[in-house]
Order: C-alpha cells, then sequence, then structure tokens
C-alpha cells in the first residue's frame, strides 16, 4: 500500500448530493480514505439511502479494499437525526434520561442500530456522553441523557450495548467533555477550567463505563481544558496529554480515536483545518473528519503523507491506526454483511417499532409541578407558537411548531393553530387579541425561551389573559422553569412527531406521562425533583 493510501485510511470523508459524486469516487480509489460521514443532504427515502451506501461500498471494492467502506453520521435521535423521512423516530438522549430507566436506552440502541444498520450504514456517531451540567449550554442540552454524571454514564453504556447489539459500531463523544460550556465549537473554542479532580469525578465518568465496556470509538472535542494542556487555547483534539495522555495511557482506551469535524471554527479559527488534522494524528488520534471541502480532505491526506515522509509521525503510527480501524470493522462487518441486503426491510419505520418506542416517550415526556386540569373535552383550543427555526447549527430538523396544533387536533375537536412572528411583535399581539377571544384553553409552544426574551414575553402574556395556558417546552426543559403560573408544564425535550403525538394525547388528558426532569429546575414545584436527588 502507497503512503498516500496508508495515510488516506486516516480520513473521514463528506460529500454533496444522494448519489456517489466523482469527487468521492476520487477520494476512495485514489486514497482508500477510511470512512465516509453522511449529513441530511445525502438522505433521501430509505429505499434511496441503501443505493448509496451500497454504491459507496462498490466503489470500495472496486476501489481494492479489504474491508469494508465505515459510512457514519449522528444519529442520535431526538433534534439529531440525520435519517428521518420513512424511518422510526427514536427518543433522543435526555427524553431517556428522563424515564430513568436503561433499559429503555438498550432498546432505543438495538432499534436504532436495526435501521441503520439494514440501510447499510455500519458506524452511528454516538452515544452523546457529555453531562449537560451547564443551562446555558448551547450546542448538547437535550443531546445529553442529563446532568448527574453516574445516570448518563448508564443510560450510555446501554444505549451503545443495544446498537452494538443490533451490529452497529459506535462512538463516544466529545472527550473529555463539552457538557460546562456556554459557546457552541462550531462557532468558537470554548473553555472548560476545572481542575483534574473534578473531571475525573463528573466528565470522565461516562467515558470509564464505557470503555470498560468495550466502546468501539471516541470522539475528540474541540475544547480548551487548561488542566490537561499547557498550551493556551490548544484543543483537546489537538493535544497529545489529553489524547494519547490521558485518553490512551490513563483510560486505556485501544479502539478508534477520530476527531469531531475538523471544519468547525474552533479549529479553522485556530491553527486551520489541513495543519489541524497534522496536529491532531501528531496527538494520536486515528481518524479525522473533514466533512464538507473536497480540496481541503484532498489537501489534508497530501499533508498527513508529507509529515509521515519529514518524521513527524512514525509510519508504525499510522500501522497502528490502521490496524484499529480495521480491527473495529471486522469485529461488526464484513463484505458478505454488504451484499446480503439488497431491499429495504419491512421493519424501518414500521408500525411495530413505533409501537416500541411510544411507551419510551410516554415514560420520558414530563409534566412539571403539575396545577391544572388537562383540557376539557368541548374546548376551544389555540396553540399558539412561533416560526419554524433552527435551534444549534449540529440540528438538521426545522422545529415544526405547526406539528402539535395537527396532532391536537386527532384527539381533539376544536384545535386551532396560530403561528407569531417574534420579528414583529406588537402586530402579531395585536392580532392574537380576538382569537384568545374565541377560545376557551390556549397552548403555547417554546424553544430556547430562556434565551430568547421576545418568547417570555409571550407566554407571560397569554397567562395575563386569564384563560388557563398550558406550556410545552419542546426542546431545553430550562424553559419550563420560567413560567409557574401556567396551568400545566410538559417537556418533551425534542420537537420529533412522536413526542409531539404523546404530548398531544396528554393535553387532552388521554395519556399519562411519567418523565422524571433528568436536570434542576429551579421553581420547578415538587412533582419532580432534580435527577441527582434521587
Amino acid at each position: 500500500m502507497s503512503l498516500q493510501k496508508k495515510v488516506g485510511r486516516l480520513l473521514i470523508a463528506g460529500f454533496h448530493g444522494k448519489t456517489v459524486s466523482e469527487k468521492m469516487k476520487h477520494l476512495i480509489h485514489t486514497y482508500h480514505i477510511g470512512g465516509v460521514i453522511l449529513f441530511v443532504r445525502n438522505i433521501g427515502t430509505p429505499a434511496e439511502v441503501l443505493e448509496l451506501t451500497r454504491n459507496l461500498q462498490k466503489e470500495a471494492k472496486a476501489a481494492g479494499y479489504a474491508t469494508p467502506l465505515l459510512i457514519c453520521l449522528d444519529q442520535e435521535n431526538g433534534t439529531v437525526r440525520r435519517i428521518s423521512e420513512g424511518t422510526t423516530a427514536i427518543p433522543g438522549a435526555m427524553l431517556l434520561g428522563a424515564t430513568r430507566n436503561p433499559r429503555h436506552a438498550f432498546q432505543a440502541g438495538i432499534l436504532t442500530g436495526k435501521e441503520m444498520k439494514a440501510l447499510g450504514i455500519n458506524w452511528n456517531l454516538a452515544p452523546v456522553v457529555d453531562i449537560n451540567n451547564n443551562p446555558q449550554n448551547p450546542v448538547i442540552g437535550v443531546r445529553s441523557f442529563g446532568e448527574e454524571a453516574h445516570s448518563v454514564a448508564e443510560m450510555a453504556e446501554q444505549f451503545m450495548l443495544g446498537m452494538r447489539e443490533a451490529g452497529v459500531m459506535s462512538t463516544l463523544k466529545h472527550f473529555p467533555g463539552h457538557g460546562d460550556t456556554s459557546v457552541d465549537s462550531h462557532r468558537d473554542l470554548p473553555v472548560i477550567s476545572h481542575d483534574l479532580k473534578r473531571l475525573h469525578e463528573v466528565e470522565l465518568v461516562p467515558f470509564k463505563k464505557c470503555i470498560a465496556s468495550g466502546a468501539d470509538a471516541v470522539m475528540s472535542a474541540h475544547v480548551y481544558f487548561p488542566a490537561l494542556e499547557k498550551e493556551p487555547n490548544k484543543p483537546a483534539t489537538l493535544s497529545h496529554s489529553v489524547i494519547t495522555g490521558l485518553l490512551r495511557e490513563e483510560l486505556g482506551f485501544d479502539g478508534v480515536i477520530t476527531t469531531d469535524c475538523m471544519e468547525m471554527d474552533a479549529i479553522i479559527n485556530g491553527i486551520g483545518t489541513v495543519k489541524g488534522c497534522v496536529k491532531a494524528v501528531e496527538a494520536g488520534v486515528d481518524m479525522v473528519m473533514v466533512s464538507h471541502s473536497h480540496a481541503v480532505q484532498e489537501q489534508a491526506v497530501l499533508e498527513l503523507a508529507e509529515a509521515v515522509e519529514r518524521g513527524g509521525i512514525s509510519e508504525q503510527q499510522v500501522d497502528q491506526s490502521i490496524e484499529r480501524i480495521e480491527r473495529m470493522i471486522s469485529g461488526c462487518v464484513s463484505w458478505d454483511d454488504v451484499w446480503t441486503t439488497h431491499e429495504v426491510e419491512a421493519f424501518i419505520g414500521s408500525q411495530a417499532h413505533h409501537d416500541k418506542v411510544k411507551g419510551i416517550y410516554q415514560d420520558g415526556i414530563t409534566l412539571v409541578g403539575e396545577r391544572g386540569a388537562p383540557i376539557k373535552t368541548k374546548d376551544k383550543v389555540l396553540v399558539v407558537h412561533t416560526a419554524d427555526e433552527y435551534s444549534a447549527i449540529v440540528e438538521d430538523l426545522h422545529i415544526a411548531n405547526s406539528a402539535l396544533a395537527e396532532k391536537l387536533q386527532i384527539v381533539h375537536e376544536y384545535a386551532e393553530a396560530c403561528e407569531i412572528d417574534l420579528s414583529r411583535y406588537e402586530d402579531e399581539l395585536a392580532a392574537l387579541e380576538p382569537k384568545l377571544k374565541k377560545h376557551d384553553h390556549i397552548v403555547v409552544l417554546t424553544s430556547n425561551a430562556a434565551r430568547i426574551p421576545e418568547q417570555q414575553k409571550l407566554v407571560a402574556h397569554l397567562i395575563d389573559s386569564g384563560k388557563p395556558v398550558d406550556v410545552v417546552a419542546v426542546r431545553t426543559p430550562y424553559d419550563a422553569a420560567l413560567f409557574p403560573g401556567a396551568n400545566r408544564r410538559i417537556c418533551t425535550y425534542e420537537y420529533t412527531p412522536a413526542a409531539l403525538e404523546v404530548a398531544a394525547e396528554a393535553l387532552a388528558g388521554k395519556t399519562e406521562v411519567k418523565g422524571q426532569l433528568p436536570v434542576t429546575l429551579e421553581h420547578q414545584g415538587n412533582s419532580n425533583q432534580s435527577f441527582h436527588k434521587r
């Protein structure tokens, strides 16, 4: 194998389109890249996804790969769900945390892995094992199982083991922890200043537990930890003391270490993507991820080859990384597996799978500090929501706020949706008044209201109207603490159709939701205590 093909095995690359691009074929045939990462831009119907993955593997086989190509994506579920159309909506991490039931996490892992594998995707960049102990975190939040280290560790371990049962590789992310930040590493470099003792007692707990259970891969965080790295503002991804010293040597992890995307601003605005890829491998990572630009992907391979020729990276280290990558692949997928699936399996997105997860949603969606009664049978209900939006760069789906009204109309006779454009707040409020008078009960959706003052003003105005107002927090549960005067407060943790279906049934009194908050809320009432107090 040529040196370029050797170092090519260390690259995970993304591309645009729902068919294999010529640029991707070039990377596979010329450099034998190790993996391909898929995003929503690559995803169509289940049949289109299966055809795409099979064609990627056909290119790899024709290029002479000894083992199948790694094909990965972020199927965390909940708010980060790359595959959606035609598949089962499986609860995300914080909703699973709210069930307090690790068996649910295992079941979610099995179902996730089973549907992924049937579509030819063999590696999941999940679970998130970050501990969301900072309510201001703009990028982790509901992607975390909660705020208590040991509970997060148990949930993450069971999700990982469930995926393994289904034959899909998993990834612990983001090492050594991205939970206690108020900065999104897609936009800038976060800094976590905790000392080593605290990191071992909190942030590292889930990594240790899952590594002990045989984790396949770990993804590094573009976060600076002064307690672990002496050089100022050097992200963990580029730190030898973090990647090799802590993860490889101290924690004893001998699986595959991959970076997060090297085209995130925390890297681009510092060392830059290409040089960052070289420094990451020097630090001890096995695979570098370049998700978007073909020119940068190719240049990264060439720079890695030059670094080996210069002696900055030893060829022995590259060989060891390739050995880890192939060991991970061979333990989970073979060429026979690749060619056995010819058609989309009937269980993908099936009613049977939906029925299995509905009970999880009922056990996870949370009624906070119950005060009022469900919507009365003959009440005319107005569902107020703001315009659809993205909550974070990493998320794919718009918040389909109008979907709750649609779900409520299935179980309740009188439900009308009303969208509010917060950029025209005063005018929209004036137009809302006649509608308020014609309705008996108000349901209002919030999404990150804690960071959007206009949302808070809107909900406060609705509560002051004198009508019973139910607040449904369709993303961060911290919103529920802002509105103690609401009739009821319900946390769904995600805005997936399945979550909104159960929320609608709970609003109408058709089902009971049993979730318990996995994070601490102030002024939350007495019905649900914080996760770490149980």
